[in-house]
């Protein structure tokens, strides 16, 4: 069963805001060669530019369990937040009706 995942983030407008922008496009290129992958939105609040939401979607929830826990995931999630200097938020959703 097909699974998303709400990757919540709040990004400082200005120079952060820039350097974020690769970082984010580096880790859904990586995304994408993982088992189980299936595509990646990224979007940005209208009203409050500086929250950042990606629509991350799985075919499994241990495929994304094993993309979560891999090293170049994490080593990419230490810059972005670095960057951000707050901590993402994950919330992983199932679909209601099948």
């Amino acid at each position: 069963m097909a699974i998303e995942v709400m990757i919540k983030r709040r990004v400082k407008q200005g120079f952060q805001a820039k350097k974020l922008v690769p970082l984010i496009l580096q880790m859904r290129t990586l995304a994408m060669h993982q088992p189980g992958y299936i595509s990646g939105t990224t979007l940005s609040n209208l009203e409050q530019p500086e929250d950042c939401l990606v629509i991350s979607r799985w075919e499994s929830i241990d495929d994304w369990k094993r993309w979560f826990h891999s090293g170049q995931r994490n080593e990419m999630e230490r810059k972005i937040e670095a960057l951000a200097g707050e901590k993402t938020k994950y919330d992983v959703y199932a679909p209601m009706v099948p």
